[in-house]
């Protein structure tokens, strides 16, 4: 990591910031929250290694969640 980064991560550490968690938009619903995982979690295992290391996850990480049954957090 560069000094750049570390100094910013420890910037954020010391202000109790945490890493921002994306998740569904408020207000879906049930159908609408199902939907939302169906449709993310299908784009999940289109994604190339290059997009994959993007956004921090292994191959296995990406089909493991991808696979999951939409009904399941």
């Amino acid at each position: 990591m560069s000094d750049v980064r570390l100094q910013l991560l420890a910037k954020e550490l010391d202000a109790g910031q945490q890493t921002k968690v994306f998740s569904a938009p408020a207000g879906l619903g049930v159908v609408g929250l199902m939907l939302h995982r169906w449709h993310t979690r299908r784009a999940l295992l289109e994604l190339d290694d290059d997009q994959l290391r993007d956004i921090g996850l292994s191959r296995q990480q990406a089909r493991e969640e991808g696979r999951k049954p939409f009904w399941k957090a």
